[in-house]
């Protein structure tokens, strides 16, 4: 456990980072969301496009299929327990559940930098086309 991990943090910048250098937000400029860490090694993470429309009926119940998908495109949403690898400098998400189906069961590893009350999260590079991806999220603390 790393205890400078421990505790919530609010998302401050999620971006990614292709290998050719552009930058892309997958959840437009101004993201929300939260990762809480707990002594127990349990982990959660919400994120969310802050733009992201609202269902013309007021409804779920209702939304149309256009509608759920913007929806599920602009949340991100998972849970499950972390171990931290101090040496190496990351963590790994156990993940147990998720909005994302093909997540569940799976061991993510984001690498850390804790700099004072701001975390630094990276993916390793992802494919994408001909092109690899690193997403880069930038969080600050909340509690400890």
């Amino acid at each position: 456990m790393n205890e400078k991990l421990v505790g919530t943090w609010r998302l401050a910048d999620y971006e990614y980072i292709r290998s050719d250098g552009e930058r892309m937000w997958p959840f437009g400029q101004s993201p929300v969301g939260v990762i809480t860490y707990t002594d127990e090694g349990f982990m959660s993470v919400q994120i969310m496009d802050s733009e992201r429309p609202i269902f013309v009926s007021g409804n779920r119940w209702s939304a149309t299929l256009a509608e759920m998908a913007a929806a599920f495109e602009g949340y991100l949403a998972y849970f499950g327990t972390y171990d931290v690898n101090n040496a190496d400098g990351f963590v790994t998400h156990h993940i147990q559940g998720s909005l994302f189906p093909e997540y569940s069961g799976t061991d993510q590893v984001r690498y850390f930098e804790v700099e004072g009350e701001r975390l630094t999260l990276r993916t390793p590079p992802l494919p994408a086309g001909d092109q690899t991806i690193t997403g880069r999220l930038i969080w600050e603390r909340v509690t400890a």
